[in-house]
């Protein structure tokens, strides 16, 4: 019972980001936090496995310093988008216009 709730729970979590990034494909900053959400349970399933296999937790360090890297580059392009187009919908912009 115990494994199901320490292997099911994350995976659970996993899959609800996923669907939620699916189902929020209007607006760049709810994606994005769909996106953090998804990190944020790989990043308990990568924890459970390290400590379950006795392994050090540095990976997990490197992981997450990767995951907080990718936030940043995620926020930039949301500020550069609203700058130069005023809000975050995908509709309001074509990727063929330079």
């Amino acid at each position: 019972m115990m494994m199901l709730v320490t292997w099911g729970l994350p995976f659970f979590l996993l899959v609800m980001g996923v669907f939620s990034f699916i189902s929020n494909r209007k607006h760049l900053l709810s994606m994005l936090l769909s996106l953090e959400y998804i990190v944020l349970s790989l990043f308990y399933i990568l924890f459970i496995y390290l400590s379950m296999m006795d392994y050090e937790n540095y990976f997990s360090m490197v992981f997450m310093t990767f995951s907080v890297c990718e936030g940043v580059l995620g926020l930039s392009i949301l500020v550069l988008m609203i700058r130069s187009y005023g809000n975050d919908y995908f509709q309001s912009f074509s990727i063929l216009q330079c």
